[in-house]
């Protein structure tokens, strides 16, 4: 009897991190794959990745709204809470074999909660990695929470094994994100300015022809009352520098209104003639404008993980990344313009850096999906030492 496999995507980032292992789920002979689609991905101005994952041919068996409005540390902790009784719910109705969580976004202490309480075997992708901020207490927690845990590399297997899970149940796969950015590599050049026409976006028209730069800032959720001034340096440092500029929303973070409100105010007090913004790209085609560019600027976790990757620079601003395993690719510089200017300039006349196999070799995808499809996994669970 096929296994099911009940994957939860909450962010879109979160879709493009586990699409290879879904692929390879819905044509696995063992499982039956679930999918549930919840918080921030269901929501169009942050990217609703409802439209993209049914254009991949997945079907999505539940959507779970639990968003609540006002992006602030209360919000943030009610969403939490309102997932966290949806999903029961979901969980109670699907009856999975075993859930998936994936990373570290606050919405997957949900999931993790959900799944632990109702005697579901949990799976987490991506553990035993660091960052600081929040995002490292969720995904330590959801360490401690889960049965199953598939991590991109050596380091965080060790990790997490130090945590005190089992060794075997700790099995490095790689990141299925490289995945994608390996099949981004392999596919035919494309034209950015042909990729970008199909998304609108706002803001002037940016000549790409002679190189641009990818701009992706998320708010600091335990900075999150700074997350004005600290977008405010990198759009002076983006406006002065001149650079022909794509950017790109935030997430759903506590600080993200602050964020999205300095855009806007920030668009109204300038001539931003350098820059168009867009909400959400499809995951290849994101990846695809990254290996075009110049570098990206910025805290995302993209610039540390695919870039290493893909050998593009990344100008990696303030501490959302901090203690995160990098490569040759990263700059690390401070919420500070000049310093922001200054590595753009080094990225922009240095050219690629360096690829890395950090996270994975670009096959995480089928490993992922053959863990859950075959191994073993028990609810109980007791400390070793």
């Amino acid at each position: 009897m096929a296994r099911k496999v009940c994957v939860v995507i909450t962010a879109r980032p979160s879709y493009a991190r586990i699409y290879t292992a879904l692929d390879a789920l819905r044509t696995h002979e063992d499982v039956e794959l679930q999918i549930v689609v919840a918080a921030s991905a269901l929501l169009e101005r942050y990217g609703n990745a409802v439209s993209v994952i049914e254009e991949a041919g997945f079907t999505i068996d539940r959507q779970v709204y639990m968003i609540v409005e006002g992006e602030n540390l209360v919000t943030t902790a009610k969403s939490t809470g309102f997932g966290l009784a949806e999903l029961a719910t979901v969980f109670d109705n699907l009856k999975p074999d075993i859930v998936v969580t994936i990373a570290d976004r606050f919405e997957t202490m949900a999931t993790a909660v959900a799944a632990s309480y109702m005697n579901i075997p949990l799976a987490h992708i991506q553990g035993g990695e660091v960052t600081g901020s929040i995002d490292e207490k969720v995904r330590h927690a959801v360490t401690k929470l889960a049965d199953l845990h598939l991590v991109s590399s050596r380091k965080a297997a060790e990790r997490v094994i130090r945590m005190g899970e089992n060794p075997d149940s700790v099995l490095v796969t790689g990141c299925p994100s490289i995945d994608l950015a390996q099949t981004a590599l392999e596919a035919e050049p494309r034209d950015t300015a042909k990729v970008l026409s199909a998304y609108g976006g706002v803001g002037a028209e940016v000549d790409v022809s002679g190189g641009y730069v990818v701009v992706l800032q998320h708010p600091v959720t335990t900075e999150y009352e700074q997350a004005y001034n600290h977008v405010s340096e990198t759009l002076e440092a983006v406006r002065e520098g001149g650079y022909p500029a794509l950017w790109f929303w935030p997430n759903v973070d506590a600080g993200s209104d602050n964020t999205s409100k300095a855009i806007r105010g920030f668009r109204e007090r300038h001539e931003l003639s350098n820059v168009h913004f867009y909400r959400n790209l499809n995951p290849l085609d994101f990846l695809s404008i990254l290996i075009n560019s110049d570098c990206i600027v910025g805290n995302s976790s993209a610039g540390i993980r695919e870039c290493s990757y893909l050998g593009v620079p990344a100008v990696n601003i303030g501490n959302r990344q901090q203690g995160r395993d990098r490569g040759r690719n990263v700059i690390d510089v401070g919420y500070n313009r000049n310093e922001i200017i200054r590595a753009i300039e080094h990225c922009r006349s240095n050219g690629r850096s360096e690829r890395d196999l950090l996270y994975g070799d670009g096959k995480a995808g089928p490993k992922i999906a053959e863990a859950l499809a075959t191994t073993t996994v028990s609810i109980e669970k007791m400390l070793p030492y």
